[in-house]
């Protein structure tokens, strides 16, 4: 799908499965702060909207005043942070990479990149709207020893 000319109502029929869909107070930052700190390409933004994609999957921007007549717009917080209990999670990501970018794209490093004991290193990121990001990848194995 091209998204830079795609229409609304084919993008709107071309969405299955699990989608996601963020509101911001600013989309053009949101989508700089994806792309500075994550790599994320970012389509169509405007100050209403953004397709933006990451790993060959697609998700969705809106800025708040698009939602003037949805009933989740008087659930948010007048300030972030706004998905609390809500991970994005950013399988095959450098955390290190991203959390060394992260403070001068306008987040906030919540935990530096940490070797778990699920497989995975990771990071957690608080975006300027409030969203924590988790990027990781897998643990590398350790280098087998050399003999002597």
């Amino acid at each position: 799908m091209e998204y830079e000319t795609v229409s609304a109502e084919d993008f709107g029929k071309s969405l299955s499965g699990l989608g996601l869909n963020l509101l911001v107070r600013d989309v053009p930052a949101q989508c700089a702060f994806l792309r500075d700190v994550f790599g994320m390409a970012a389509h169509r933004v405007s100050a209403d909207f953004a397709i933006v994609t990451y790993g060959g999957q697609a998700f969705q921007i809106h800025a708040d005043h698009t939602y003037h007549s949805n009933p989740l717009l008087g659930l948010l917080p007048e300030t972030p942070p706004r998905g609390a209990g809500v991970e994005i999670r950013l399988y095959n990501s450098d955390p290190d990479a991203a959390a060394a970018r992260a403070e001068a794209a306008g987040g906030t490093v919540l935990q530096p990149p940490t070797d778990k004991p699920h497989g995975l290193r990771e990071t957690y990121i608080l975006c300027p709207n409030g969203y924590a990001w988790v990027a990781s990848r897998p643990l590398q194995p350790p280098a087998p020893a050399k003999s002597p």
